[in-house]
């Protein structure tokens, strides 16, 4: 595969005017939007309905999204192949013969991997029954399918924008940007285990978020061409969450598998978004002061101390807020979480373990040497991402 990244002579200063998004990249985007709310439908439907079939709809929404991201990306790539222009395949990445830009390529892995885990889904299920986790092996390949399309996604908007001439990148930008916010709903969805607000006042929520969110905001900062590109990234993700939390639950459903220990009569709601524009406000508030220059470890120590800090204020007031019976609501959804074969009970509005591994009192500072390190790699993977161009 041909090389896929060029040094830029000189730091180009950040412009918000707009360009058409190609037709590619908004099937591309339309895939993924398809995949996240296929997803989050999916896991709404095991904790409502239990699987019943493999052609529940919110498979049916899944599989759409990498089938439209397998189309797109196969007619870019036998367009820019037999029919492109000079300039087209100047900019493309050969592979077995054929050209296409390197997000396409991506992509297609993606594409390749959720149809491959379909079957293999099918036959666990048909094995083994229901789920009693969310990474099992066929869900572990759908899941790095689904991540890796949705990647694929964000580099073909940065080839582009990276492209573009002064004045003309703001709907690229914002492409990229929104396809990152879906890349981070997808991160914490399948972390969503470790996530309820009961267990956000333990250390290992915090040392997870801290070694996976970070990378991905500060990466997305630093390769964007768009000012405060953290803070819109977690604006998309908290967007889209928020509208599944509000518009599932207005649907009527029964579970269909036993044993129901918990009645429920609509689809159950994703947990409420995590509260990362505010964190993320400071990574581009800091990022910003180094505009034009190198970044090092000692702007890793400050940006992912200060990530840290903001999200462990932030997410532990809030998750306490979210156990009381004021967030049992249609806004926030506290109480319409729970599965059908969740047992009732006052646990569910308590924290789990308060006391073991808090970010407070670990005497390692493992959250906090998770939250720089992971902020060293976004700063070296937004460098890249800032020079692709093909």
């Amino acid at each position: 595969m041909e090389s896929v990244a060029h040094a830029a002579a000189a730091p180009r200063p950040r412009v918000e005017s707009a360009a058409a998004v190609p037709w590619y990249l908004t099937a591309m985007l339309a895939g993924s939007t398809s995949i996240i709310v296929g997803l989050l439908w999916d896991i709404s439907w095991h904790m409502t309905i239990g699987r019943d079939t493999f052609w529940t709809p919110a498979h049916m929404a899944i599989y759409l999204g990498g089938v439209l991201a397998g189309i797109a990306c196969g007619t870019l790539a036998l367009k820019t192949t037999f029919a492109g222009s000079e300039a087209e395949r100047a900019v493309a990445v050969r592979f077995w013969g054929f050209r296409a830009p390197l997000g396409a390529w991506v992509a297609t892995w993606g594409a390749l991997a959720m149809l491959t885990s379909a079957p293999f889904d099918n036959w666990w299920h048909a094995a083994y029954g229901l789920d009693v986790e969310v990474l099992s092996p066929p869900h572990s390949l759908l899941g790095a399918g689904m991540i890796t399309i949705q990647l694929g996604a964000m580099l073909l908007a940065l080839a582009l924008q990276n492209r573009a001439p002064e004045g003309e990148v703001r709907r690229l930008g914002l492409a990229h940007l929104y396809a990152a916010g879906i890349v981070t709903l997808m991160i914490t969805t399948l972390l969503v285990e470790y996530a309820e607000p009961n267990r956000q006042h333990g250390g290992l929520f915090y040392e997870l978020m801290a070694a996976v969110l970070p990378f991905l905001l500060v990466a997305v900062a630093r390769s964007s061409r768009l000012r405060w590109s953290a803070t819109i990234t977690s604006a998309f993700y908290m967007l889209i969450t928020v509208l599944m939390v509000w518009i599932l639950p207005l649907f009527r459903a029964t579970p269909k598998l036993g044993p129901i220990n918990l009645p429920v009569d609509h689809m159950a709601p994703p947990l409420f978004p995590l509260l990362l524009a505010i964190p993320a406000l400071a990574i581009d508030a800091l990022l910003q002061r180094r505009e034009g220059k190198r970044a090092g470890w000692l702007d890793a120590v400050a940006i992912g101390a200060a990530f840290l800090g903001l999200f462990f204020i932030v997410q532990w007031l809030f998750s306490a807020f979210l156990l009381t019976p004021a967030s049992r609501n249609w806004f926030f959804a506290g109480d319409k979480f729970w599965a059908y074969f969740s047992h009732p009970g006052e646990f569910h509005y308590r924290f789990w373990n308060p006391k073991r591994r808090t970010v407070i009192g670990s005497p390692s500072g493992i959250a906090l040497l998770w939250a720089v390190a992971s902020t060293r790699l976004g700063l070296w993977w937004g460098q890249w991402m800032s020079k692709v161009q093909r």
